[in-house]
């Protein structure tokens, strides 16, 4: 990755499922720009469709609400952030070997360098985030 801070971007989105492929979308653009790896790119949509997916299929909110991303370049770190305005704050479990689901924060456990999350400090909800870049990433192996 450049070794330099690019300005953030970030996206509003309404909180439906197909706000997924719509963020992939939008990252890619913004990782072409920002001259990102192939692979940081690829995992970089990865993760970010597991947690705009989380975000729509878990807020519990009336219809109208929107999912938040913003994403940062800083000193060769990507940093993405999806704000959602669901109460809870999210927890890996452990999935069955025939779950079709639940596997999601395992995966950005796996493969971020770093996540989390906290509440949201503008208003009710959440913000998840994940980090890749420098540091003691996880192998993928």
């Amino acid at each position: 990755m450049t070794a330099h801070t690019a300005v953030p971007t970030e996206w509003l989105l309404p909180l439906r499922a197909r706000s997924a492929g719509r963020a992939r979308a939008l990252l890619r653009a913004r990782a072409h720009a920002w001259s990102l790896p192939g692979e940081t790119t690829e995992t970089a949509l990865l993760l970010l469709s597991e947690l705009v997916t989380n975000a729509c299929r878990h807020a519990r909110v009336p219809p109208g609400r929107r999912v938040g991303i913003r994403c940062t370049l800083r000193d060769g770190v990507l940093r993405v952030e999806v704000s959602d305005p669901g109460d809870g704050v999210p927890h890996p479990r452990r999935a069955a070997p025939d779950d079709e689901s639940g596997r999601g924060l395992a995966l950005v456990s796996a493969l971020a360098t770093a996540w989390g999350s906290h509440p949201r400090p503008s208003g009710p909800g959440k913000t998840v985030w994940f980090e890749l870049g420098r540091g003691e990433a996880p192998s993928a192996e």
